[in-house]
């Protein structure tokens, strides 16, 4: 299995963790300032709590989000 591959399936696994915890999220990639691929996940939970997580790496900025939602409590 490559890395894309395990990395993809990471990412599904993280969404779908999430999902079954009442969580949507989606992910956005954009250019900084310095002309770097920078990526934003956004979660919000349906009791109103709400996360933004900002990396250079699309998995990176999951797996963040992933754990700040879980050391509140989410």
């Amino acid at each position: 299995m490559s890395d894309r591959s395990i990395a993809r399936e990471v990412l599904r696994e993280v969404a779908g963790d999430l999902s079954k915890v009442d969580w949507n999220c989606g992910c956005v990639s954009a250019i900084d300032s310095n002309g770097r691929t920078i990526w934003i996940v956004d979660a919000h939970g349906g009791d109103g709590k709400r996360f933004i997580v900002r990396a250079d790496e699309k998995l990176t900025a999951f797996l963040e989000l992933e754990s700040a939602i879980r050391a509140c409590g989410g």
